[in-house]
C-alpha cells in the first residue's frame, strides 16, 4: 500500500491508571504529537502533563468507531505525529485492529506503543505473584461471557478447569457468574481471589481480598461496579504461606550460564574412638 504524505498515528498504552506508569517512549510521543486523542472514560486526564503547547486534545469517551477513526485521519492530514491513548495496553481489549483498518486504507502510518496491563497492575497492588514454581506457570488473560459472546472453548468454567492463573477483565458487573464458573470448574467455595478497582489510580485504588464465596458480597459493600480486575489463582496469599518451593534460579545448587553451582559441604560423620 502506498502512503500518502501525512503524519503517522501512535497507539500509546497509557497503562492501568497512574501517568507514572505510561513508557519513556509514550510520554516523549505525547510531548511532540500534534494532536492526541485519549480514552476519558479509562484514562486519567493527567496523562496530558506532558502534552505540548498548542497540542489538540480531544476526548473520546462519547464518540463511536467511525468518529474516532475520521478525528484520527483528519489530525494526521496536519500534523506529523498523532496519539490515540488507550488505557492498558492497545493490543488488549482495545479495538486496535478495528481502528488500524480504516488508516490503513488512507494510506496513514501506523505504530504501537506497549503499556502496562491492569493485570500486572492489579498483581502488584496486591503484592501478589501470578506464577510460583511447582504451583502454576499458566496466567490466561480472559473475560467472562456477557453481551459479547466468547468463542467455542473459551468460556471462563472450561478455562478455569486448568487450575492456573486466571485474570478476568471487564467482569465485575458480573461477579455472580464467575463466581458460578470458577465453582462448576472445581474450584473449591473458600478459595481465595484478589480484585482491584483502579489499579494504581493514585487516591481510588481499592484492593479487596476475599473467597469465592464472598468476594462478590465484599465487592457490593465497596460499592465496586467498574474499572475493576479479578484474580483468581493459587498463588494468591502466597506471601503468608510458611513454605514455598523456591526457584532454581537463585538456587546456589543450581547453574546456569552466568554462575556456577556451589556445592553443599558434606558433614564429616563422626566417630568414636
Amino acid at each position: 500500500m502506498t502512503q500518502k504524505n501525512t503524519g503517522k498515528v501512535w497507539f500509546v498504552g497509557a497503562g492501568p491508571g497512574d501517568p507514572e506508569l505510561l513508557t519513556v517512549k509514550g510520554q516523549g510521543l505525547i510531548a511532540r504529537a500534534g494532536a492526541i486523542l485519549f480514552a476519558g472514560s479509562l484514562v486519567s486526564e493527567t496523562a496530558m502533563r506532558w502534552a505540548g503547547e498548542g497540542c489538540e486534545i480531544q476526548d473520546s469517551k462519547g464518540m463511536d468507531l467511525a468518529a474516532i477513526t475520521d478525528w484520527l485521519i483528519e489530525k494526521a492530514r496536519r500534523n506529523d505525529i498523532v496519539v490515540r491513548l488507550q488505557t492498558g495496553d492497545p493490543g488488549l481489549y482495545g479495538a486496535l485492529i478495528e481502528m488500524v483498518q480504516p488508516l490503513d486504507a488512507e494510506g496513514i502510518a501506523v505504530g504501537v506503543v506497549p503499556g502496562v496491563s491492569s493485570a500486572m497492575a492489579a498483581a502488584a497492588a496486591g503484592v501478589e505473584s501470578l506464577t510460583l514454581p511447582e504451583v502454576t506457570q499458566t496466567v490466561i488473560l480472559t473475560r467472562v461471557e456477557g453481551r459479547t459472546p466468547m468463542p467455542g472453548g473459551e468460556s471462563l468454567q472450561a478455562l478455569a478447569r486448568h487450575h492456573c492463573t486466571l485474570c478476568i477483565f471487564l467482569s465485575i458487573t458480573l461477579l455472580k457468574k464467575v463466581q458460578g464458573e470458577l465453582l462448576a470448574a472445581g474450584w473449591p467455595a473458600d478459595a481465595p481471589i484478589l480484585v482491584v478497582h483502579k489499579a494504581s489510580w493514585p487516591g481510588e485504588e481499592k484492593i479487596i481480598h476475599g473467597t469465592i464465596g464472598d468476594i462478590r458480597e465484599k465487592c457490593q459493600a465497596e460499592k465496586i461496579n467498574s474499572q475493576a480486575m479479578i484474580i483468581a489463582s493459587p498463588t494468591i496469599g502466597a506471601r503468608q504461606w510458611p513454605q514455598l518451593k523456591k526457584s532454581r534460579l537463585y538456587d546456589q545448587a543450581f547453574s546456569h550460564r552466568f554462575r556456577k553451582a556451589k556445592k553443599t559441604p558434606e558433614k564429616k560423620q563422626e566417630t568414636s574412638l
